[in-house]
C-alpha cells in the first residue's frame, strides 16, 4: 500500500473516476488516497503543477512532498502491487513507449468517454493537444477499415463485394464528409467532434468482432451478419445522438451521419465502388 499519497483525478472524466476508485478499491491507496483535482485548492497543495495535474494524473506524497505526474504515477502504483516490475519500469525505450500511449490516451480521454455534461466551469482544463487528436482520428479510421474489411465478406450476396480498400475509402469519406458538417455548425468543435464520431466508429467495429470470430468455426448465413450489422448502426446512431447533445451541436450532425450512410448503401449498389 502507497501511505499518505493522494491521487488526483478528473471529475469530469468518466474513465479517470473508475480507474482510480479501482485503485482504492485494491487497497493501494487508503480510502480517501483519491480526490478530484476540481475540490483541491491551490493552496492547500502548492506543490503541484495545476496545469500538468489537469493533463496528466498527479500522485503525492504527502511526507515528503514528492509529486509524480501521469505514467510515472501509474508505474508507482503498479510497482506498489508488483515490485519485480519496477526493473521493467526503469528500462527507459520502454519508459518512453509507455509515456507516449498514456498521452495519447490522456489527451483523447473526453472523446473516448465524454463528460456526462458539456459544462467547463473548473478553471483549468486539458490542454488540447492536435497531434494526439489526428493521431486519434487516423488511428480508429485503419483499425475501423480494418475490421470492416473482414465483416465485409460475411454480408456476401446482400451487399455487392468490393475491393479489400474499399472500407477505409468509406470510413475516410465519412471523416471528411462530417468534417465538412461541422465546418458549418460549430467549426469550433470539429476536433471534438471528430474524436467523439471516430469513438462511436471504433465501438461498432469492436461490436462486430465476435460474429467475425464465430465465423471462423461456423457458417453465419449473409441474412444474419446483416442483421446484426444493422443493430449495431442503429445503437451506434442513438450513441451518436447522445454525444452530439453533450456537445451541445443540434441534430443537424446526427442526420448528416445518417445521410452519409444511405449514400454510400446507394453508391454500393451501383458498384461504384
Amino acid at each position: 500500500m502507497l501511505k499518505d499519497h493522494q491521487i488526483l483525478f478528473d471529475a469530469e472524466c468518466p474513465m479517470c473516476k473508475l480507474y482510480t476508485k479501482a485503485i482504492v478499491n485494491a487497497g493501494i491507496l487508503d480510502g480517501d488516497g483519491r480526490i478530484a483535482y476540481q475540490e483541491v485548492t491551490e493552496q492547500a497543495c502548492p506543490m503541484v503543477d495545476w496545469q500538468r495535474a489537469v493533463n496528466e494524473i498527479a500522485l503525492i506524497n504527502h511526507q515528503t512532498g514528492e509529486v509524480t505526474y501521469g505514467i510515472e504515477s501509474l508505474f508507482k502504483v503498479m510497482s506498489a502491487v508488483v515490485p519485480g516490475l519496477h526493473f521493467l519500469f526503469s528500462f527507459k525505450p520502454f519508459v518512453w513507449l509507455m509515456a507516449k500511449v498514456y498521452a495519447f490516451i490522456s489527451y483523447n480521454r473526453r472523446v473516448i468517454i465524454p463528460p456526462h455534461t458539456n459544462s467547463d466551469h473548473f478553471q483549468l482544463q486539458p490542454t488540447f493537444r492536435l497531434y494526439y487528436r489526428i493521431a486519434y482520428i487516423v488511428f480508429t479510421w485503419f483499425v475501423v477499415g480494418f475490421i470492416l474489411s473482414a465483416y465485409a465478406p460475411l454480408l456476401t450476396g446482400v451487399i455487392p463485394e468490393g475491393e479489400s480498400y474499399r472500407e477505409y475509402i468509406i470510413c475516410g469519406g465519412q471523416i471528411l464528409f462530417q468534417g465538412l458538417v461541422i465546418l458549418v455548425v460549430n467549426k469550433e468543435k470539429i476536433w471534438s467532434y471528430l474524436g467523439n464520431m471516430m469513438t462511436i466508429s471504433l465501438a461498432g467495429g469492436l461490436l462486430l468482432l465476435p460474429v467475425i470470430w464465430m465465423s471462423n468455426w461456423l457458417t453465419i448465413d449473409p441474412l444474419i451478419c446483416t442483421i446484426w450489422f444493422i443493430i449495431v448502426a442503429g445503437l451506434m446512431l442513438l450513441e451518436h445522438i447522445r454525444r452530439c447533445r453533450l456537445l451541445e451541436v443540434g441534430w443537424v450532425l446526427s442526420a448528416g451521419w445518417v445521410a452519409y450512410r444511405l449514400l454510400i448503401l446507394v453508391v454500393l449498389y451501383l458498384r461504384i465502388l
